[in-house]
Formats: C-alpha cells, sequence, structure tokens
C-alpha cells in the first residue's frame, strides 16, 4: 500500500471513530451535568470537603472558586517538585525553582509544557501523585467552565450558572476517569508500559551503554491524551517507544485526544434544546481541523518528496501521513504531546501547526475550552452578522449587546496580546534570544511558537528553543496562567450577563445561527481574525522562510 493510500485510510478510520464515539459520549456529558441524583463516591467527596451538592453559585462565586482551586493547585505541586528529593522514590530527579514554579503552573493550566526531560527532571511520585492528577483535575476545570457558560445561554432567568465544586467532581468522576481507564488498557495491549522499574543499564548493539527508565507510563498517558494535557512522560514524549510503541497506538493516542472535543458539540445541542446549534459548532471545529491537517500533510508530503528527503525530525515508525495528522490535531487541541519534532517540520508545516494554536485552540480545543473558545466566536459571529445585516445579534434567544461583545472582545483579545507583546520582547531581549537555535525568520518562529503555546495552554514546543532560564520559565508561566484565567473569569462573566436575560422567542429579525451559511460566517470569522491578528508576524516568520 502506497504512503497517499495508508495516510488517507488512517484519516478516514481515526473520522470514523469520532463519528462512532460522538453521539453516545456527547450525550452521555450532557446527562452528566443534568443528573438530579449524586454518585455514593460523589457524595462522600462533598461530605468530606464540606460542598453542598444543592446549592447553585452566581458567575462571581463560581469564578472564585476557578480561582482558588487553581491556586491552590500550583501551590501544592510546586512544593511537591520542590521536595522531591527528600521524598519516596526520589531517583535523584531534580528541579530549580523556577522550572519548578513553570511545571507547577503548566499543569495546572493545562498546558503541560515542560522546560525538563521527564525520565530525570521528575520522579515517579511526582509524576503520578502530581502530574497525574493534574492531568485530571485541569481538564475537568475547563469542562465545567463550559458548562456554566452553555448554561447561562440555556436558562431562561436567573443569576445562577451552577456549582462549580459539582461539575469538577462529575467531570472528573463521571467522565475522565472511566474513560481513561478503558485507553489505559487499551494502550497497555498495544505495548505501552506500566511498571515502578528501577533505571537499568543495558549494552547497545554498538557496545556503548544506555540507561533504561520504568513508570507508571499507560496510565499517565491515557489521561495527557484524553484531558488535552499533553505532558510526556519522557523527553521524547509520544515518539518514545515506550510510550508510543505503534501504528496502532499512535492513532489510539489521536483519537484520545480529539474524541471529548469533537463529542461536546453535541453536549451543548442538547443542553440548549437545539441539536442543530451543535451540528453547526461541530461542523465550524471539523472544518478547521480538516483544513489544518490538509495543509500541514500536504506541506510535509511535499517536503518529504523534494531532493533532501524532508525527514528529519520524523519518527520512522510512523511516517509522514501520521506525523502530520498528530500534529495538526496536538494543536489543533490544547494537548501539546507530540509524536515528531516541530522544529524539524518545514516552514509551512510548522507554520501551519502554529497557525493551529493561533486560533485560539477552536479545531476543536481543549477539554472545555475549545467549546467555550468557539462559543466566543459564536458570539462575535451573531455581533458582527447582525451588523451587517441589520438584524438583532442574538444568540439562542440571548441579545449580545454592550457588555457582552465587550466580555467577548476582551477574553478574544487576552492570547494575541499576550504572544505578540512576549515575542516581541523576546526578540530584542538577549536572555530569549541567546536560547534560539536558528536565526532569522526560523528564530522567529521558534520563540512565537513558545508564547502561542503558552498562552493558548497548548504545551507543544519547537524543541530547538532551548526556554529552560529564569526568564524563560517565568515569562512563559505568566502567559500561561493569564492565558487561561483571564478568558475563563470573562467567560463566566459573560455567561453571568446572559443567564439574567430571558430567552426572546424566534421572529423575523432573529439571525439563525443553525444554517451552514451561519457555519460558512462562524469559520471566516476565525480565519479573518487569526489572519488579521497575526499576518504580520506570521510574513516575518514561517512565511519569510518558506519563500526564501
Amino acid at each position: 500500500m502506497s504512503d497517499t493510500a495508508s495516510g488517507l485510510l488512517t484519516i478516514a478510520v481515526l473520522v470514523a471513530a469520532l463519528a462512532v464515539a460522538h453521539v453516545p459520549l456527547g450525550s452521555w456529558m450532557a446527562r452528566v451535568f443534568t443528573d438530579a441524583k449524586h454518585w455514593r463516591v460523589e457524595r462522600l467527596v462533598y461530605r468530606l470537603c464540606r460542598i453542598d451538592p444543592s446549592s447553585q453559585q452566581r458567575w462571581s462565586t463560581y469564578a472564585v472558586a476557578v480561582l482558588g482551586f487553581s491556586v491552590v493547585g500550583i501551590v501544592l505541586l510546586f512544593a511537591l517538585i520542590a521536595l522531591q528529593g527528600v521524598l519516596p522514590l526520589a531517583r535523584g530527579a531534580s528541579m530549580h525553582l523556577d522550572t519548578a514554579l513553570n511545571t507547577a503552573v503548566s499543569f495546572v493550566t493545562n498546558t503541560n509544557w515542560q522546560s525538563y526531560a521527564g525520565e530525570s527532571g521528575t520522579s515517579p511520585l511526582v509524576q503520578t501523585l502530581g502530574l497525574t492528577v493534574q492531568n485530571f483535575v485541569s481538564p475537568a476545570v475547563g469542562l465545567a467552565v463550559a458548562v456554566a457558560l452553555v448554561r447561562g445561554l440555556s436558562r431562561s432567568s436567573g443569576a445562577e450558572i451552577g456549582n462549580f465544586w459539582v461539575d469538577l467532581v462529575r467531570g472528573t468522576v463521571r467522565v475522565l476517569l472511566p474513560l481513561a481507564l478503558v485507553g489505559a488498557v487499551v494502550l497497555l495491549l498495544g505495548g505501552v508500559i506500566q511498571n515502578l522499574m528501577s533505571p537499568t543499564e543495558v549494552t547497545t548493539v554498538s557496545g556503548g551503554s544506555q540507561v533504561i527508565q520504568g513508570g507508571l507510563v499507560a496510565s499517565q498517558e491515557a489521561i495527557k491524551e484524553l484531558g488535552t494535557n499533553g505532558g510526556g512522560y519522557f523527553n521524547a514524549n509520544s515518539a518514545h517507544p515506550f510510550e508510543n510503541p505503534n501504528a496502532v497506538t499512535n492513532l489510539v493516542e489521536i483519537f484520545l485526544l480529539l474524541v471529548i472535543p469533537f463529542s461536546l458539540p453535541r453536549t451543548y445541542g442538547i443542553l440548549v434544546g437545539d441539536r442543530r446549534q451543535g451540528w453547526t459548532v461541530l461542523a465550524f471545529m471539523g472544518t478547521l481541523w480538516g483544513l489544518m491537517v490538509a495543509a500541514v500533510t500536504w506541506a510535509e508530503v511535499s517536503a518529504a518528496s523534494g531532493p533532501l528527503g524532508g525527514l528529519e525530525g520524523k519518527e520512522l515508525r510512523f511516517g509522514v501521513w501520521p506525523s502530520a495528522l498528530f500534529a495538526a490535531s496536538t494543536t489543533g487541541t490544547s494537548t501539546g504531546a507530540v509524536n515528531s519534532m516541530h522544529e524539524s517540520y518545514s516552514a509551512l508545516g510548522g507554520g501551519g501547526a502554529l497557525f493551529s494554536m493561533l486560533l485560539g485552540e477552536v479545531s476543536p480545543g481543549g477539554v472545555g475550552s475549545g467549546l467555550y473558545g468557539a462559543l466566543l466566536l459564536a458570539v462575535l459571529t451573531v455581533f458582527i452578522s447582525g451588523l451587517m445585516v441589520g438584524r438583532t445579534p442574538e444568540l439562542l434567544g440571548k441579545q449580545v449587546g454592550r457588555r457582552e461583545i465587550t466580555l467577548t472582545a476582551l477574553a478574544l483579545l487576552v492570547m494575541p496580546a499576550l504572544v505578540l507583546v512576549f515575542t516581541g520582547i523576546g526578540m530584542v531581549a538577549p536572555l530569549v534570544s541567546s536560547q534560539m537555535l536558528a536565526s532569522g525568520p526560523h528564530g522567529l518562529t521558534e520563540v512565537m511558537y513558545a508564547y502561542a503555546s503558552a498562552a493558548n495552554n497548548n504545551g507543544s514546543a519547537f524543541a530547538g528553543f532551548s526556554a529552560d532560564t529564569p526568564y524563560t520559565n517565568l515569562t512563559l508561566a505568566l502567559c500561561m496562567f493569564l492565558g487561561r484565567f483571564v478568558p475563563i473569569v470573562l467567560v463566566l462573566a459573560l455567561a453571568g450577563s446572559l443567564v439574567a436575560q430571558r430567552r426572546r422567542p424566534v421572529n423575523a429579525g432573529t439571525l439563525p445561527t443553525h444554517t451552514p451559511t451561519f457555519a460558512g460566517l462562524f469559520v471566516g470569522v476565525a480565519v479573518i481574525v487569526t489572519g488579521l491578528t497575526f499576518f504580520p508576524a506570521l510574513a516575518l516568520g514561517p512565511l519569510a522562510e518558506a519563500l526564501s
């Protein structure tokens, strides 16, 4: 079978698997967040934490709970990493304090940027009790915020948007834990390791020596992909044979990182009482994902067929097509896992991966964050379309007025401001420019990719950029924190503003938001806004490199 046929078959199998999972998983998540009953284990958690599961919260209380939970998580994880040398299973692992802070912020914000080598920077205890725990609760936070925004759209009046603690527990217990358990078993059967073996030195075929590390990899790998986290147990991430042994596990991992984001539009449609709205969001996400997969694959296949082969940085166990598919999918979500090195991609291939992030992680985005990011763009599309055709800007019967569009615009501007400001500083600051592997356009792409990855809570990196310095660790941590929580607070404020409105009945002046025309406008707004914001920087980076 040719590479092209094999690649197209891989994509077809992936799309079919996502289609099969879409209805049951999307329906299940809708039931999870509307169920009037609490499971026994959930009631135990509420009792231990002194939570009243029947209480409802206003948007401000919900936001304080999100921020409080996350800040405490950063403090506890930082302490665990800083003290790992005196804790059990240390195995010589250590980090500088600035790296430890960067790592703590990274995993709590669902970014999972790694300025350290997984094998030597963290002990099995930190990997299991610290990083894997955050791999569950950080996507659960994003899922809770998305559901809160949907409640703001679906409820006809009031001030409450749910209970963060209930949403957090349900998202973890009913969605992430069971799916991660199944995913871990599948990966184990595929050859991913799961042990506590001590580091062992072995002799290589060339007569040298190599230290082989073990670890509880399968359990972390499953939730790393499923929760759109991305932090690898090993420095090579999903290119490491212990994390991703073969083509089957590679396809399973791509499926895991896409399955929840692509199922959430159905959840949205069910919760708002109009499944057509969910199909529109799904079409928006699927179109952007398909375009980016096509663009990155075309660029890398073209480079690989050139006179020099273009295979540098590719994992030859998988080949060009699966590498490009993984790259477009991981940057289209907030996962950040990699099975090949994006630094070695062609200028247009690497630029395509960068553009996927600059879209705002909505193709299809991270767990929860992809849905609320898409809904922000839907609000903007409704507002622009209403102005163009002279209709009242409404989404699901909720008017988009001055307060709503202000909150939406501010939420959408956070990421571009962080990326452009810190990239600009980095290009003139010796503390950053000295860490660049390349100069010129490729060097600009390295720096912009790093800050785009941090501000979008993605976590992937151009491997040539050495970010483990105090300045880069702290500025990237700041981008991760602000890029995660400022939009969350603004999204919750938007939910509070929407929930206070009564849903208006549909009339002749209402702009329909479930038609193919609106879906096309939806995609156009996302691409045009991203292009207008980042085209000058992209022209100086990957586009200039491609034309040189």
